[in-house]
């Protein structure tokens, strides 16, 4: 039976690719250290978009409905799968194609490419633990599904501090759509993880750990063996009065790969964004 803790996981550890697709098993998640994301660069990540956030978004850089890049602010936030209310938190959404301000770009930009990089190596661990008649089923290897996409984004989260008053959840329970999320440590405690047994556990917060989970789109090609897992965001007294920031990485695959005889990574994603209410009214 698993256990309900989320085990930090070294990524210098020889057994390191069974101990991470079996944490995957066993909570959708698995929290590595020893990872080669630059985690001073995403502390400065996280201050200089905390600024940026404070002093006001640019209109410049207002959300594209279409294309989905740029701010996203309190009021079209995007709501959880199920949900009849906004998740409390604004965020710029980044693609190696999209608009960023000019001075905050290069951190940015390389991260991106670190994380996309290392995300690569993870699917390829899959690939190697996940049973052949698994694999069988594919159309191709799950690390060369991302090869060439465009879809992949980065987020710069921020959850605002609630005041006296406020409630529920900064993010409402849900999955993620993609293959794979890459997650940094926030700078805040706040996620929680529901385990298989319907218990909420904790995500660890470790500053120098990185949470990786699976997306809907993984379950999906793998036929459910790696299922994913519901988490959510909860407010924390602890994020104090600027709130807290995170920075994920959704590790999405081109549009015509074929996920299942029911979807492509194309239809399946238009499926889930139309669920969360941020598609304009001609495009759903």
């Amino acid at each position: 039976m698993p256990q309900s803790v989320l085990p930090l996981i070294s990524c210098k550890d020889p057994n390191f690719p069974s101990l991470f697709v079996d944490s995957l098993r066993n909570f959708g998640f698995g929290a590595l250290i020893d990872h080669p994301l630059n985690m001073s660069r995403v502390r400065a990540i996280y201050a200089q978009w905390r600024d940026y956030f404070s002093q006001g978004v640019a209109t410049t850089y207002a959300m594209d409905p279409v294309q989905q890049d740029g701010y996203f602010s309190l009021q079209v936030a995007e709501q959880a799968k199920g949900s009849c209310q906004r998740d409390f938190k604004e965020y710029f959404q980044y693609y190696s194609w999209g608009r960023c301000p000019p001075e905050l770009k290069e951190n940015l930009a390389a991260h991106f490419q670190q994380a996309v990089g290392f995300a690569s190596e993870l699917l390829t661990h899959i690939e190697q633990q996940a049973p052949a008649e698994v694999m069988a089923k594919l159309g191709e290897p799950l690390s060369h599904m991302i090869e060439g996409s465009r879809q992949s984004m980065l987020r710069v989260l921020h959850y605002p501090s609630m005041s006296e008053g406020m409630s529920g959840p900064s993010a409402a329970p849900h999955e993620d759509i993609n293959l794979l999320t890459l997650l940094p440590a926030a700078d805040g405690p706040g996620l929680e993880i529901r385990a298989r047994n319907g218990e909420w556990i904790k995500a660890p917060n470790q500053p120098e750990q990185l949470l990786v989970n699976i997306g809907d789109m993984l379950q999906e090609v793998l036929g459910g063996w790696l299922p994913s897992t519901t988490h959510r965001v909860v407010h924390s007294r602890h994020s104090g009065a600027h709130g807290r920031m995170s920075l994920p990485l959704f590790l999405h695959p081109r549009p015509e790969v074929v996920l299942s005889a029911r979807y492509t990574a194309e239809s399946y994603l238009q499926e889930r964004l139309d669920e969360l209410g941020v598609l304009p009214a001609s495009m759903t």
